[in-house]
């Protein structure tokens, strides 16, 4: 005697699974959906892996925090421009031909979204780095400060330790 299992994903006014409870979204949505977020977004192990292979990037950095935020650390080689300054001064300091990565401090700000919203209203191809600066330095990354370089060791809940790729 066979078993035979059902593979069927129950109504949503039924289900009592809170992952399924909404049915997950046809292959063809998801191929749009996920494609899209990576055209928006980069993580801050590519955008560092980028940094560290030199050359040109093909893309600049740009740190929309506020000038004591930049001084408390930032990205080498990052540009700072404030969120609000972005409308009036953008022109002046990026390349229209290049694309720009914003960030700003981590994932409970959108201060990196509102600077890529700004920067694409200007006619700049943009996008933005997941987890911010806070990532950036639990991954234990270089960054930069007023008074110098720094660099923590990498979180363990964040990033890999022993390995220099996540496998992601």
């Amino acid at each position: 005697m066979t078993a035979t299992v059902d593979t069927t994903v129950t109504s949503t006014a039924t289900s009592t699974n809170p992952v399924l409870r909404v049915a997950p979204a046809s292959p063809a949505a998801a191929v749009a959906h996920f494609g899209a977020s990576l055209a928006f977004h980069a993580d801050v192990s590519d955008v560092a892996s980028a940094l560290a292979a030199g050359g040109d990037l093909g893309f600049v950095v740009l740190d929309s925090r506020s000038t004591a935020s930049w001084d408390q650390g930032h990205v080498p080689g990052a540009i700072h421009l404030p969120t609000a300054l972005v409308p009036e001064q953008a022109e002046q300091l990026l390349d229209r031909s290049v694309p720009v990565v914003t960030y700003c401090w981590g994932p409970g700000c959108n201060g990196a979204t509102r600077a890529a919203l700004a920067l694409a209203e200007l006619g700049f191809q943009v996008k933005e780095m997941l987890g911010g600066f806070e990532y950036w330095v639990r991954e234990g990354f270089a960054y930069e400060t007023w008074e110098g370089g720094g660099r923590r060791a990498a979180d363990p809940l964040t990033a890999p330790v022993e390995a220099a790729d996540c496998g992601c």
